[in-house]
């Protein structure tokens, strides 16, 4: 059974980083799309960055230049370096893992929240 595991969440000012990771069980992690979402208060999840197998990215205009998604496969693990934030920024973060026949798993979430 698959399984995804975040950590890295918390409180930060305006301006600073956090580095959030999702490890994952399960096996041919390094063939599956991986990706983060978020969700504010009140807001529908969105896509935050994908990244595919061969290590192609996509990133939500609102984030472009101040994120970074990466895997470690390796590790079964997806990181998502998160810089210059804003308070916008605020949300709970969840990992995503999409294998071949397109069935997705879920991480539990992790909380960001970014104080002005």
């Amino acid at each position: 059974q698959v399984q995804l595991v975040e950590s890295g969440g918390g409180l930060v000012q305006a301006g600073g980083s956090l580095r959030l990771s999702c490890n994952s069980s399960g096996a041919v992690f390094r063939l599956n799309v991986l990706g983060y979402y978020r969700q504010a208060p009140g807001k529908q999840r969105e896509l935050v960055a994908t990244i595919t197998s061969g290590g192609n990215t996509n990133y939500a205009d609102s984030v472009k230049g101040r994120f970074t998604i990466s895997r470690d496969n390796a590790g079964n693990t997806v990181y998502l370096q998160m810089n210059s934030l804003k308070p916008e920024d605020t949300g709970v973060y969840y990992c995503k893992r999409i294998n071949a026949l397109g069935y997705e798993y879920w991480g539990q979430g992790t909380q960001v929240t970014v104080s002005s």
